[in-house]
């Protein structure tokens, strides 16, 4: 007989709390138009804003490289089981490069929609992954399209209610932020299968860094009008994915194999 988890249940109940409180205690939350409004919005060959387009190649680079990466060396540098999660994270990075260029290209509600679907992805293949490492493979494995699902489902929420004059944002912000708020959580509350936790660590203080240099977008393009906030939280972004890539290659050239628990939750 194991004992109760009750980490595990305090993560969950108090997920479904934080959900259930942001629609009963605030308002829908329409998109602001200022959003689309950014500082550099220079033409270069013939692109127009063309450094907020062209700074989401680190994107395409980590994207791509992660899911070869992955291919390549799925059994050496991966947790068995989370083949999917890893597939899923790398695939919602490299599409968010094209994504967030053509939203940059033609900033607009419209367009916007395509900047955040393949961020959604990418969410849940993170935070299945770090469920996985951290708390549960079976968990993980189960989260995983649930998260799909509800990720996508919230920017197509946004889409239809913006559409209809009565934008809201609450389910994407809930997406977006509810698995920053716990996954520090699980990072303090649980020892990862793979021996280490710094590098998620990294992951969170590269994506914290991305925020507060979009919020500096302006102040920033205007130390010289060089680049802008905007541009660089993109190059901040892409390396929260690309120290992640960086933790795999070093469990593939490991000398000493994690031991892997499939499943830590008592069952």
């Amino acid at each position: 007989m194991t004992d109760f988890n009750w980490r595990a249940t305090g993560l969950i109940v108090g997920s479904v709390i934080a959900i259930a409180a942001v629609f009963l205690f605030t308002e829908a939350v329409p998109q602001d138009p200022a959003y689309h409004n950014f500082s550099d919005t220079r033409t270069l060959l013939g692109i127009d804003n063309f450094w907020n387009v062209a700074s989401n190649l680190p994107f395409l680079l980590v994207g791509a490289t992660g899911l070869f990466y992955v291919h390549r060396h799925m059994d050496a540098a991966c947790v068995p089981g989370l083949e999917a999660a890893y597939r899923v994270f790398f695939i919602g990075i490299f599409l968010t490069a094209f994504g967030s260029g053509y939203y940059h290209l033609v900033p607009g509600n419209d367009s916007l929609v395509w900047d955040r679907l393949p961020m959604t992805i990418g969410f849940a293949g993170l935070f299945s992954i770090i469920v996985g490492e951290f708390v549960s493979i079976r968990v993980a494995r189960l989260l995983l399209l649930p998260l799909l699902v509800v990720g996508i489902s919230s920017v197509e929420y946004w889409a239809w209610t913006e559409a209809r004059g009565a934008g809201d944002l609450r389910l994407y912000a809930i997406v977006q932020f509810l698995p920053m708020l716990l996954i520090p959580v699980i990072l303090l509350s649980y020892r990862p299968v793979t021996g280490t936790t710094r590098y998620f660590w990294w992951m969170f203080v590269f994506y914290f860094i991305a925020k507060i240099l979009e919020q500096l977008d302006v102040a920033i393009f205007g130390i010289g009008n060089i680049i802008s906030g905007h541009s660089l939280k993109h190059v901040a972004a892409a390396l929260t994915p690309a120290v992640f890539l960086y933790a795999l290659s070093l469990r593939r050239h490991s000398k000493k194999e994690p031991a892997i628990e499939h499943d830590r939750i008592p069952g």
